[in-house]
């Protein structure tokens, strides 16, 4: 069975490079949502700099998909919220199992933001526009959460792996 483990471990770098990606956009649009802010607020007060209309609905758009993205990302991390409180009670195979339960249940979760995030993105969010841009479709607004779901789904299908080959591969201690 360990042998299985050494060949699903070759495809880590994709992983690697997912978490990449995903974390560069967050920091994009941080810089992004900073820079936006910076304007609004400095054009309030200095006449010489614009205060465009359309600054608070873009900076929610954007902390919305930094708020699901990086969700996604502490996924990979393990640093979700979760309980443990009670972890040093409980016997090792419990919390194992517990563990991919909680995979799974987040898993399950990811896949509804998907298929259901989908959904209202491309009818409810085609079918809207922001007040400030006419021009742009609220599907921007909702594209976040199937966006999410996707990573959410990437993140969790290596942490279950990594759980489930926790049970049948004993790390070496150094």
């Amino acid at each position: 069975m360990p042998g299985i483990f050494k060949t699903l471990d070759k495809i880590r770098p994709a992983y690697d490079l997912t978490y990449k990606i995903v974390m560069v956009i967050c920091k994009l649009l941080l810089i992004a949502d900073i820079a936006i802010t910076s304007m609004a607020v400095a054009g309030r007060y200095i006449p010489a700099i614009p205060d465009p209309a359309w600054s608070e609905e873009v900076v929610l758009t954007l902390m919305s998909y930094m708020a699901v993205l990086s969700a996604a990302l502490s996924i990979r991390r393990g640093a979700h919220i979760r309980m443990t409180s009670f972890d040093q009670y409980l016997p090792d195979g419990l919390i194992k199992f517990l563990d991919i339960l909680a995979d799974i249940a987040v898993l399950a979760l990811g896949i509804i933001m998907l298929v259901v995030g989908w959904q209202y993105t491309t009818t409810l969010g085609g079918r809207g526009n922001y007040i400030s841009m006419p021009w742009l479709s609220k599907f921007w607004m909702y594209f976040p959460v199937p966006l999410a779901g996707f990573a959410m789904i990437i993140f969790e299908i290596e942490s279950l792996y990594n759980h489930i080959k926790g049970i049948y591969v004993k790390e070496e201690k150094a």
